[in-house]
Protein backbone atom coordinates (compact mmCIF):
# COMPACT_ATOMS: atom_id res chain seq x y z
CA UNK A 1 0.00 0.00 0.00
CA UNK A 2 2.92 2.21 0.48
CA UNK A 3 4.71 1.35 -2.54
CA UNK A 4 8.11 3.07 -2.93
CA UNK A 5 7.69 6.19 -0.92
CA UNK A 6 9.59 6.28 2.26
CA UNK A 7 7.57 8.07 4.95
CA UNK A 8 9.20 9.87 7.97
CA UNK A 9 6.31 10.87 9.82
CA UNK A 10 7.57 12.21 13.17
CA UNK A 11 10.24 14.73 10.62
CA UNK A 12 6.83 15.79 8.87
CA UNK A 13 4.42 14.77 6.41
CA UNK A 14 1.18 15.71 4.81
CA UNK A 15 -1.37 13.42 4.60
CA UNK A 16 -4.04 14.10 2.65
CA UNK A 17 -6.60 12.06 3.63
CA UNK A 18 -10.49 12.13 2.14
CA UNK A 19 -12.75 12.61 5.14
CA UNK A 20 -15.82 10.17 5.11
CA UNK A 21 -19.64 11.48 6.17
CA UNK A 22 -20.20 12.07 9.44
CA UNK A 23 -16.79 12.12 10.78
CA UNK A 24 -15.36 15.41 12.64
CA UNK A 25 -12.09 16.51 11.20
CA UNK A 26 -10.57 15.66 15.01
CA UNK A 27 -11.87 11.98 14.74
CA UNK A 28 -9.59 11.59 11.61
CA UNK A 29 -6.93 13.75 13.37
CA UNK A 30 -7.03 11.07 16.25
CA UNK A 31 -7.11 7.88 13.84
CA UNK A 32 -3.90 9.02 12.75
CA UNK A 33 -2.85 10.06 16.10
CA UNK A 34 -2.91 6.61 17.79
CA UNK A 35 -0.69 4.44 15.18
CA UNK A 36 2.19 6.97 15.00
CA UNK A 37 2.28 7.52 18.41
CA UNK A 38 2.28 3.52 18.86
CA UNK A 39 4.40 3.37 16.00
CA UNK A 40 7.17 5.94 17.09
CA UNK A 41 6.96 5.39 21.18
CA UNK A 42 5.83 8.83 21.59
CA UNK A 43 3.22 10.01 23.73
CA UNK A 44 2.48 13.54 22.40
CA UNK A 45 3.11 12.91 18.74
CA UNK A 46 2.22 16.20 16.97
CA UNK A 47 -0.39 15.97 14.39
CA UNK A 48 -3.17 18.49 13.00
CA UNK A 49 -5.73 19.30 10.21
CA UNK A 50 -5.33 22.60 8.00
CA UNK A 51 -8.67 23.59 7.62
CA UNK A 52 -11.95 21.96 9.53
CA UNK A 53 -14.49 19.83 7.54
CA UNK A 54 -17.78 19.70 9.22
CA UNK A 55 -18.89 16.02 10.01
CA UNK A 56 -21.96 16.65 7.28
CA UNK A 57 -19.28 16.96 5.08
CA UNK A 58 -16.44 14.32 2.79
CA UNK A 59 -13.65 15.08 0.94
CA UNK A 60 -9.93 16.55 1.51
CA UNK A 61 -8.40 17.01 4.56
CA UNK A 62 -5.14 18.32 4.63
CA UNK A 63 -3.27 16.60 7.94
CA UNK A 64 0.67 17.60 9.50
CA UNK A 65 2.24 15.49 10.83
CA UNK A 66 5.80 15.84 12.91
CA UNK A 67 7.28 19.64 12.21
CA UNK A 68 5.59 20.14 9.41
CA UNK A 69 2.35 21.19 11.90
CA UNK A 70 4.93 24.56 11.76
CA UNK A 71 3.01 24.86 8.16
CA UNK A 72 -0.64 24.72 9.04
CA UNK A 73 -1.10 28.24 8.86
CA UNK A 74 0.21 28.48 5.28
CA UNK A 75 -2.12 25.75 4.18
CA UNK A 76 -5.36 27.22 6.32
CA UNK A 77 -4.77 30.46 3.91
CA UNK A 78 -5.01 28.79 0.34
CA UNK A 79 -7.68 28.76 -1.60
CA UNK A 80 -10.41 25.88 -1.65
CA UNK A 81 -12.68 24.44 -3.95
CA UNK A 82 -16.17 22.75 -3.29
CA UNK A 83 -19.41 21.06 -5.05
CA UNK A 84 -22.69 20.12 -3.25
CA UNK A 85 -26.47 20.79 -3.11
CA UNK A 86 -28.24 23.56 -1.82
CA UNK A 87 -32.08 22.27 -1.25
CA UNK A 88 -34.73 25.20 -1.61
CA UNK A 89 -37.77 26.70 0.13
CA UNK A 90 -36.77 25.71 3.34
CA UNK A 91 -33.86 26.75 5.90
CA UNK A 92 -32.57 25.44 9.36
CA UNK A 93 -31.16 26.94 11.88
CA UNK A 94 -27.39 25.34 11.26
CA UNK A 95 -27.78 26.14 7.50
CA UNK A 96 -27.41 22.52 6.77
CA UNK A 97 -29.33 18.81 8.11
CA UNK A 98 -27.84 19.37 11.46
CA UNK A 99 -31.27 20.84 12.57
CA UNK A 100 -34.66 20.40 11.60
CA UNK A 101 -36.58 22.86 9.03
CA UNK A 102 -37.68 25.86 10.98
CA UNK A 103 -39.33 27.56 7.56
CA UNK A 104 -40.45 27.16 4.20
CA UNK A 105 -40.52 29.33 1.37
CA UNK A 106 -42.21 29.49 -2.24
CA UNK A 107 -39.46 28.20 -5.18
CA UNK A 108 -42.51 28.25 -8.25
CA UNK A 109 -40.82 31.62 -8.98
CA UNK A 110 -37.26 30.10 -9.24
CA UNK A 111 -35.49 29.51 -12.86
CA UNK A 112 -32.22 29.12 -13.92
CA UNK A 113 -32.10 32.45 -14.94
CA UNK A 114 -32.62 33.98 -11.95
CA UNK A 115 -30.27 31.51 -10.54
CA UNK A 116 -27.62 32.70 -13.07
CA UNK A 117 -28.72 36.65 -12.36
CA UNK A 118 -27.87 36.04 -8.41
CA UNK A 119 -24.50 34.91 -9.24
CA UNK A 120 -22.56 38.42 -9.42
CA UNK A 121 -24.09 38.47 -5.82
CA UNK A 122 -21.52 36.03 -4.50
CA UNK A 123 -18.41 37.06 -7.13
CA UNK A 124 -14.93 38.75 -5.68
CA UNK A 125 -14.60 40.18 -2.09
CA UNK A 126 -18.29 39.71 -0.05
CA UNK A 127 -19.74 40.06 3.35
CA UNK A 128 -20.59 37.12 5.18
CA UNK A 129 -22.01 36.38 8.89
CA UNK A 130 -21.14 32.34 9.75
CA UNK A 131 -23.40 30.31 10.82
CA UNK A 132 -24.46 29.86 14.46
CA UNK A 133 -24.09 26.58 14.41
CA UNK A 134 -20.62 26.89 14.15
CA UNK A 135 -16.70 26.79 16.21
CA UNK A 136 -16.43 30.79 15.78
CA UNK A 137 -16.21 31.83 19.90
CA UNK A 138 -18.76 34.16 21.53
CA UNK A 139 -16.95 35.22 25.04
CA UNK A 140 -14.69 32.43 24.67
CA UNK A 141 -17.24 29.84 24.18
CA UNK A 142 -17.94 28.18 21.14
CA UNK A 143 -21.14 29.41 19.13
CA UNK A 144 -22.30 26.09 18.46
CA UNK A 145 -22.27 25.25 22.20
CA UNK A 146 -24.43 27.85 23.18
CA UNK A 147 -27.19 27.68 20.19
CA UNK A 148 -27.22 24.00 21.05
CA UNK A 149 -28.46 25.31 24.89
CA UNK A 150 -31.11 27.60 23.29
CA UNK A 151 -28.76 30.55 24.25
CA UNK A 152 -29.65 33.12 21.05
CA UNK A 153 -26.12 33.91 19.58
CA UNK A 154 -25.25 37.12 17.08
CA UNK A 155 -21.85 36.95 15.06
CA UNK A 156 -20.06 39.44 13.34
CA UNK A 157 -19.92 39.72 9.33
CA UNK A 158 -16.47 38.61 8.18
CA UNK A 159 -14.82 39.67 4.03
CA UNK A 160 -14.19 36.25 2.24
CA UNK A 161 -13.65 36.13 -1.25
CA UNK A 162 -15.67 34.19 -3.83
CA UNK A 163 -13.25 33.59 -7.00
CA UNK A 164 -15.77 31.51 -9.17
CA UNK A 165 -18.95 30.39 -8.59
CA UNK A 166 -21.39 27.90 -10.56
CA UNK A 167 -25.32 27.84 -10.20
CA UNK A 168 -27.17 25.06 -11.83
CA UNK A 169 -30.92 24.22 -10.94
CA UNK A 170 -32.13 21.10 -11.13
CA UNK A 171 -34.87 18.53 -9.88
CA UNK A 172 -36.64 19.13 -6.95
CA UNK A 173 -36.11 22.59 -6.38
CA UNK A 174 -32.12 21.81 -5.89
CA UNK A 175 -28.87 23.67 -7.13
CA UNK A 176 -25.89 21.32 -7.70
CA UNK A 177 -22.68 24.44 -7.33
CA UNK A 178 -19.02 23.97 -7.53
CA UNK A 179 -17.62 27.14 -5.57
CA UNK A 180 -13.99 28.10 -5.69
CA UNK A 181 -13.36 30.42 -2.63
CA UNK A 182 -11.19 31.86 -0.11
CA UNK A 183 -10.20 31.04 3.89
CA UNK A 184 -13.07 31.70 6.19
CA UNK A 185 -15.68 30.66 3.39
CA UNK A 186 -18.93 28.83 5.15
CA UNK A 187 -20.85 27.01 2.96
CA UNK A 188 -23.67 26.53 4.56
CA UNK A 189 -24.05 30.63 5.19
CA UNK A 190 -23.46 30.84 1.70
CA UNK A 191 -26.08 28.02 0.77
CA UNK A 192 -28.28 30.23 3.36
CA UNK A 193 -27.46 33.20 1.61
CA UNK A 194 -28.13 31.84 -2.11
CA UNK A 195 -31.64 31.25 -0.69
CA UNK A 196 -32.25 34.44 0.72
CA UNK A 197 -30.97 36.14 -2.36
CA UNK A 198 -33.80 34.05 -4.55
CA UNK A 199 -36.22 35.27 -2.70
CA UNK A 200 -36.84 31.77 -1.06
CA UNK A 201 -34.72 29.93 1.50
CA UNK A 202 -31.81 27.19 1.29
CA UNK A 203 -30.03 25.17 2.77
CA UNK A 204 -26.93 22.69 2.23
CA UNK A 205 -27.62 18.48 1.98
CA UNK A 206 -24.84 17.91 0.59
CA UNK A 207 -20.79 19.35 0.49
CA UNK A 208 -17.55 17.78 -0.36
CA UNK A 209 -14.30 19.71 -0.58
CA UNK A 210 -12.45 18.52 -3.99
CA UNK A 211 -9.70 20.91 -3.54
CA UNK A 212 -7.35 22.72 -0.99
CA UNK A 213 -4.25 24.50 -2.02
CA UNK A 214 -2.27 22.49 -4.02
CA UNK A 215 -3.75 19.50 -3.59
CA UNK A 216 -6.98 17.44 -4.97
CA UNK A 217 -8.74 14.52 -3.54
CA UNK A 218 -7.09 12.29 -6.35
CA UNK A 219 -4.36 13.01 -4.10
CA UNK A 220 -5.95 11.70 -1.27
CA UNK A 221 -6.19 8.39 0.34
CA UNK A 222 -8.72 7.31 3.01
CA UNK A 223 -8.10 6.72 6.63
CA UNK A 224 -7.74 2.99 6.31
CA UNK A 225 -4.71 3.43 3.78
CA UNK A 226 -3.47 5.97 6.22
CA UNK A 227 -3.60 3.53 8.85
CA UNK A 228 -1.86 1.13 6.98
CA UNK A 229 1.19 3.07 5.34
CA UNK A 230 1.43 4.32 9.26
CA UNK A 231 1.61 0.67 10.02
CA UNK A 232 3.98 -0.85 7.37
CA UNK A 233 6.81 1.89 7.58
CA UNK A 234 9.89 1.32 8.80
CA UNK A 235 11.48 3.35 11.45
CA UNK A 236 14.84 4.07 11.17
CA UNK A 237 17.49 6.04 13.34
CA UNK A 238 18.69 8.38 10.65
CA UNK A 239 14.91 8.98 9.78
CA UNK A 240 14.32 10.29 13.26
Amino acid sequence: MSGSKKYNFRKGEVVVVDKPLHWTSFDVVNKLRYPLKKKYNIKRFKVGHAGTLDPLATGLLVICTGKMTKEINAFVLDSKEYTGVIQLGATTPSYDLETEIDATFPTDHIDQDLVNQVISQFSGTIKQVPPIYSAKKVDGKRAYDLARKGIEVELKENEITIIDLELNLTDNHQITFKVNCGKGTYIRSLANDIGKALNSGGHLIELRRTRSGRFTTSDAKSVEQWVKIINDTVVLEDMI
